[in-house]
């Protein structure tokens, strides 16, 4: 049995004792004595009765207190298991499973600095030049004549000299494009979502990576389509792979990140975005391309947008590149779906917030942009660095210019066991439940490098992260070995 991955900020030590739930059954008539129980159970969950990691009376003591026999309570337990509620752990009994969404909301807690050493949140390194840019915008910003984009609120896809510069900044990226193809969006999630929304239905088939940003696989909960995950190697999508699966028949769109993949960190190299690219066309298939980590690149990669003017879409953004708080992406579309594009951004969010679009344009234009970026290179390598000199053959997956690294989970752990061992010792990773779209990922642990940590604490937090690996787990983790 898979073992679930405690939640991030919930200590096993608190939930060593079975909670003191005694439910009322009503059982509807034709019902089984276990459906009602299990529909019981889900409730009491939903309702927050029940929290995530309560440990759940043992199967024999429900029984008795209910006056069921004890395969009754099994079958429920096993029931409610499948559907995602419990979870089962060798030695310890069955533990009230955190939903994924509330799991993933934990995860993407910002925590204090002071209170864990936070490797689980993908973020482009904050340091003095950040603060001191960031400072000097602001007093230039109240010191000058802000009208030209405070007071307007046309157009919807973005002031006509943000686009411009969007323009430019994209032909750094290997994209040429027309101001007409060009939407300023609130980050690259945003833009995403825009470019999905313009062509995808509920119920057409998505592909992207088997493991991916967790924001696609909820995309695919909110817009309604099938996210099917495809085989991976070190350069990304496996292109026989993508062929099959296009083959087929009722693939719409791709999604795909090819530049520092996250959670792998791997680069898709110019052959295999050919690749891709002539299977898409082949097919007639939608591109959708994330590069919001193309700026860190600086090896000359062709865009698979380019390759398809009819299909592709590419996103990007400052969030990771340039400054984590800055968020502004820009979306090129294919011609015939610029229209389309800035109506569904008229109604989600009416326009891209122009400030934050001003802020982004001036340091285009200053160079600002450019020298945060070759500041995120060089930090990235030294802490890549850092990370490979600690961690060593521990690393699954990375890339010197990557803000996060892929870890192999040792044989005699399991992911669960290991991040609730790390949550012990104040470090937080993230395992791989939330990247999952699809099979033969292998497992592993994200850690991020990234954000306003130092180099004494990265050490030792990945130090910390070593020793567990080569720790054997305690003994309710013991059933994992051999």
């Amino acid at each position: 049995m898979r073992r679930q991955a405690n939640p991030l900020n919930t200590s096993p030590t608190t939930a060593t004792k079975p909670v003191a739930w005694r439910p009322s059954l009503a059982k509807q008539k034709g019902e089984t004595k276990h459906a009602a129980l299990t529909e019981r159970i889900i409730a009491d969950i939903d309702a927050g009765v029940l929290k995530p990691m309560d440990r759940m009376p043992t199967h024999r003591d429900l029984a008795r207190e209910l006056g069921l026999s004890v395969q009754t309570v099994s079958l429920s337990y096993k029931e409610a298991e499948r559907l995602g509620y419990l979870s089962g752990e060798i030695g310890r009994g069955t533990f009230v499973k955190a939903r994924v969404t509330d799991r993933a909301g934990r995860m993407m807690l910002d925590h204090s600095a002071n209170e864990v050493l936070d490797l689980s949140i993908i973020r482009g390194v904050y340091l003095d030049a950040h603060e001191t840019a960031s400072r000097e915008i602001l007093r230039e910003l109240a010191d000058g004549d802000n009208a030209s984009f405070m007071r307007p609120c046309r157009p919807v896809a973005g002031l006509d000299r943000h686009r411009d510069t969007a323009r430019a900044w994209l032909r750094t990226l290997g994209v040429t494009s027309g101001v007409e193809r060009i939407l300023v969006t609130n980050g690259a999630a945003h833009a995403i979502f825009l470019a999905l929304s313009c062509i995808v239905r509920s119920g057409d088939v998505v592909l992207c990576e088997n493991l991916t940003d967790h924001g696609i696989i909820g995309l695919s909960n909110i817009l309604g389509f099938s996210l099917k995950g495809l085989p991976t190697d070190n350069e990304g999508i496996v292109p026989d792979a993508l062929e099959a699966a296009c083959a087929s028949g009722g693939v719409r769109a791709l999604v795909l990140i090819p530049t520092l993949n996250n959670p792998t960190g791997h680069v898709t190299g110019a052959a295999r975005r050919s690749e891709i690219a002539a299977i898409a066309a082949r097919y007639s298939v939608f591109v959708i391309e994330d590069e919001v980590y193309r700026p860190l690149i600086e090896e000359n990669l062709p865009s698979i947008t380019e390759m398809l003017p009819d299909l592709g879409f590419f996103v990007t953004s400052f969030t990771k590149a340039v400054l984590t708080g800055l968020r502004v992406g820009y979306l090129v579309v294919p011609p015939a779906y610029s229209i389309r594009a800035a109506s569904i951004l008229r109604v989600s969010s009416w326009s891209g917030t122009y400030l934050t679009g001003e802020i982004a344009t001036r340091w285009v234009e200053n160079g600002t942009a450019q020298r945060l970026v070759e500041i995120q290179r060089e930090e990235a390598r030294a802490r890549q660095a850092i990370a490979r000199e600690i961690l060593g053959d521990h690393i699954a997956s990375s890339h010197p210019l990557s803000l996060c690294a892929w870890l192999k989970v040792p044989p005699h752990w399991t992911e669960d066991g290991l991040v609730r061992s790390l949550t012990n010792q104040n470090v937080a990773v993230t395992p791989s439940e939330p990247f999952i779209a699809g099979p033969g990922h292998g497992g592993g642990i994200r850690i991020c490098l990234g954000g306003r940590m130092n180099h004494a604490s990265l050490a030792k937090a990945l130090t910390i992260v070593r020793q567990a690996f080569e720790q054997l787990p305690p003994v309710y983790d013991i059933g994992a070995i051999g």
